[in-house]
C-alpha cells in the first residue's frame, strides 16, 4: 500500500536569514526523509517547500518551530 504524499509551501518571516534557519530546516527534513528545498527570498523571508506523507510534514513543521531557530520566526 502506498502512502499519499503531500506538498507544503511555507514562508517564514522575522529574523530568519543569517541565523542558520535553512541549515536547521534541511537537517530536520533529512532526518525525517522529506524532500524539497529551502531558500532565502529577497524580502528577508525564507521559503520552505517540502514533500512527504502528511503526518511527517506536520512533524517537520513542528520540529522547525520548536528548534533553536524557531525563536526567530515572527
Amino acid at each position: 500500500m502506498s502512502v499519499a504524499r503531500r506538498q507544503v509551501r511555507v514562508r517564514y518571516e522575522g529574523e530568519v536569514q543569517g541565523v542558520g534557519f535553512r541549515y536547521t530546516a534541511r537537517g530536520i527534513a533529512n532526518r525525517l526523509e522529506v524532500t524539497g528545498g529551502v531558500e532565502n527570498l529577497n524580502d528577508g523571508s525564507v521559503q520552505l517547500v517540502a514533500e512527504g506523507p502528511e503526518d511527517v510534514l506536520k512533524q517537520l513543521l513542528l520540529q522547525i518551530r520548536v528548534s533553536g531557530v524557531g525563536r526567530y520566526i515572527a
